[in-house]
């Protein structure tokens, strides 16, 4: 029963999180030079992990957070007019959702085996086996153990975030692998039949 009660909880934390990740990003007005407030902050906070922004958050759009926004949009090849506009916003929330799965699951694990885990990611979307948008892959069902345990909803640290931009931008230290679970921790022994490309830390990467 409490086994129960706790994936109820997580279950009903993850649809809330998401709904409302969702919702926000639908709603977010557009950010550009001259505004300030909290949406600022967030943007500042999320581009300052990806490594672009290098000061503290100040919740001001100045001159130093647009060029920093340009610089991203630049690197993931959204038109780079310095203002977050739909485009901009749907790329940060990607990339948020995979740093979620990436904090959530490979927190404790060097940061090549982070960067391998946010490959996964990608090579479902590019595989015809999975769905093919990041929102359909990461929240497939018993896709990913933190969105059962409730870990997706803890706030991802720089180390992720990098990561997934590392991924994104190529690095695929998985070897291609659509799969990947930690022996010591596995409860339905049909991963084993998948077939083993490389070890990182604790986590078996497979196709």
């Amino acid at each position: 029963m409490k086994k129960l009660k706790l994936l109820i909880f997580a279950l009903f934390t993850v649809l809330f999180l998401s709904f409302s990740q969702t919702t926000a990003d639908a709603h977010s007005p557009d950010l550009h030079e001259g505004v300030s407030g909290q949406d600022v902050v967030e943007l500042q906070s999320t581009l300052k992990k990806l490594g672009y922004f290098h000061t503290t958050a100040t919740g001001y759009y100045g001159f130093i957070t647009k060029n920093a926004v340009i610089q991203f949009q630049r690197d993931f090849n959204v038109p780079a007019t310095g203002f977050t506009g739909p485009l901009t916003r749907a790329k940060l929330t990607e990339l948020d959702i995979m740093a979620r799965v990436v904090n959530g699951e490979a927190r404790g694990e060097s940061y090549t085996g982070q960067v391998a885990v946010a490959a996964v990611i990608l090579n479902r979307m590019d595989s015809s086996a999975f769905p093919n948008s990041t929102y359909n892959v990461v929240f497939q069902r018993n896709a990913f153990t933190a969105i059962n345990d409730g870990q997706y909803g803890f706030k991802p640290n720089a180390s992720a975030y990098q990561a997934v931009k590392a991924a994104v931008k190529g690095s695929d230290p998985s070897l291609g692998a659509t799969y990947y679970y930690n022996p010591s921790g596995v409860t339905d022994t049909w991963i084993f039949s998948r077939t083993t490309i490389t070890k990182i830390g604790k986590h078996v990467f497979a196709k």
